[in-house]
């Protein structure tokens, strides 16, 4: 059995909706985005006290680079994931971890829009520079699915997979801070990739998630 401890809007979601894509039997437990990711219970699934965590087997996995890897390999190789022979398999690494790339940014500007309450808080810096790393990685996606001949559907030339989910859910928390307007190619394709019902099955309802809005204007304080 699979047991996925998640938090909604964050990085856990990446796991939620590529578990939704494999269409395999799991067990969703849903925390709190708050302190109790720190009790020893938890840590003892995570122990840097981050979801997402996920059980498998009797074991326990943290990091979504590595859990992704794992359930490819492990349930579907040659769709979701790409083998070791696959052409697209050094590409499919590549993109499934520049994830995390984003995501960075994007959690970082979640701090400081969301979780720091106070102006005073905040860094008016911090997030002018981490929305501008945010759009340098909308310029790698851009140039992905943009050839001199022919637009991409997907991150791969061999169709849809886990590193469109990988880099589609961090876009999916980026695009709070910063806007696709200027990006057409990552626009369709973002637009493509969130109509799957596995995406629309990974959202949270109405209220229980992080953001409460679309877009995040850097503060002006």
């Amino acid at each position: 059995m699979i047991t996925l401890h998640h938090c909604p809007q964050t990085r856990s979601m990446r796991t939620l909706w590529l578990l939704h894509e494999l269409d395999i039997p799991f067990r969703l437990v849903v925390h709190p985005f708050d302190k109790s990711l720190r009790r020893p219970e938890f840590l003892s699934l995570s122990p840097a006290g981050r979801v997402p965590a996920l059980e498998i087997d009797g074991e326990r996995m943290f990091e979504t680079g590595a859990i992704t890897e794992y359930l490819c390999e492990r349930f579907s190789p040659e769709a979701m994931g790409r083998g070791a022979n696959s052409l697209d398999r050094m590409a499919w690494l590549v993109w499934v971890h520049f994830a995390e790339t984003v995501s960075q940014h994007a959690a970082a500007l979640t701090q400081q829009h969301v979780v720091l309450y106070e102006d005073a808080m905040r860094s008016p810096i911090v997030m002018k520079l981490e929305a501008a790393r945010l759009r340098k990685c909308y310029d790698a996606i851009e140039a992905r699915l943009s050839t001199p001949l022919e637009n991409r559907d997907y991150l791969l030339t061999s169709g849809f997979s886990a590193a469109d989910v990988s880099v589609g859910q961090a876009v999916y928390m980026a695009r709070h801070f910063a806007a696709l307007d200027q990006y057409p190619e990552t626009t369709k394709w973002y637009a493509r990739i969130t109509e799957r019902p596995a995406f629309k099955a990974s959202l949270p309802e109405s209220g229980g998630g992080l953001y409460d809005k679309n877009f995040y204007p850097a503060w002006e304080g």
